[in-house]
């Protein structure tokens, strides 16, 4: 009999500490959502906004580059059509030009891309800093509890915030914008 009490106190015990911890979990429902951070990288204007300048930025120097390649590319014609004609002394002197012009160009597209990359890698970051500025403004101030993104292995549609965020970086861009 005493152990019955005894293990009908545990019972008890258990009961009310559950309910103890359940009852406050339970009096407040939490507000999570979820959200798909490469596609708000690909669809916020800012992205296209920050690539389209960066194509300004970088036009001058992929005009230059076009213009050596194409100069590359004629004098090159220019020596498979003249070699037969050519003197001895004039065709090495024109291989050494081509020679030349080629480390030129492959010199100038090297470094474009290196200056191009570096650029674009900072553009990014700035992006992806400014979205989640974003989003912790929306879930702030739509009163999320927990907002998730990258890892999420399921989440239903009722959690799925992405286009609700997606349109309030517009309205920001578009505010922004028009100053």
């Amino acid at each position: 009999m005493k152990f019955v009490k005894q293990h009908f106190a545990k019972i008890i015990f258990a009961v009310v500490l559950f309910a103890a911890f359940a009852l406050p979990a339970s009096a407040q429902e939490l507000k999570i959502g979820v959200v798909n951070v490469p596609l708000l990288m690909d669809r916020a204007p800012q992205t296209k906004a920050a690539m389209d300048a960066l194509e300004q930025e970088f036009a001058p120097r992929q005009r230059e580059f076009t213009a050596k390649a194409r100069e590359l590319e004629d004098l090159n014609a220019k020596l498979q059509r003249d070699a037969a004609v050519m003197g001895e002394t004039e065709r090495r002197n024109a291989d050494k030009q081509l020679r030349d012009l080629q480390r030129e160009v492959s010199r100038l597209q090297t470094e474009f891309q290196e200056d191009l990359n570096l650029r674009q890698n900072e553009e990014l970051g700035n992006l992806q800093r400014s979205i989640l500025a974003e989003v912790q403004q929306y879930a702030q101030e739509q009163g999320f509890d927990l907002v998730v993104g990258d890892g999420v292995l399921y989440a239903s549609a009722a959690v799925i915030i992405t286009d609700d965020i997606l349109r309030a970086i517009e309205a920001s861009f578009n505010a922004n914008s028009s100053r």
